[in-house]
């Protein structure tokens, strides 16, 4: 299973998504898709297999894996305090690969229905999500 893990800013939270994949089940192969080549650095850092940066890598690369992680902001148009082109959002919405996203709640978007938990909590539970699809 190929898994793209979406972060823009500094790759924090991609970095941190990608750490606990890769600790869990180091055979993964995991894409970093970074807005920009710093988020892309963190989470090539963190363990990623391999890396690309920008819109045009992201557009891409989403419709040649088979799993999307990431913060829900990546679905919304200048979502990342707008390192989120509408190419990228597009291009997102559109791949039929699954998407398993973090209800990171900044700016003005509230989810309604979604614990406000400390974001490791979130990550473990992405992560369990993730290993229950690539274990059969």
């Amino acid at each position: 299973m190929r898994v793209a893990v979406i972060d823009g800013q500094g790759g924090g939270i991609g970095k941190h998504i990608v750490e606990q994949l890769r600790k869990r089940m180091p055979e993964l192969e995991i894409l970093a898709l970074g807005t920009n080549a710093l988020a892309t650095g963190a989470m090539m850092r963190a363990g990623a297999t391999e890396g690309a940066s920008g819109e045009s890598a992201i557009c891409f690369n989403v419709e040649r894996v088979d799993l999307i992680v990431g913060s829900f902001q990546i679905m919304i148009v200048y979502g990342l305090m707008g390192e989120i082109t509408p190419l990228i959002a597009t291009a997102l919405a559109k791949s039929q690969a699954d998407k398993i996203l973090i209800p990171i709640q900044r700016g003005n978007i509230q989810i309604i229905g979604s614990n406000r938990i400390p974001l490791p909590h979130h990550v473990e539970s992405l992560v369990n999500e993730v290993e229950q699809r690539v274990t059969p």
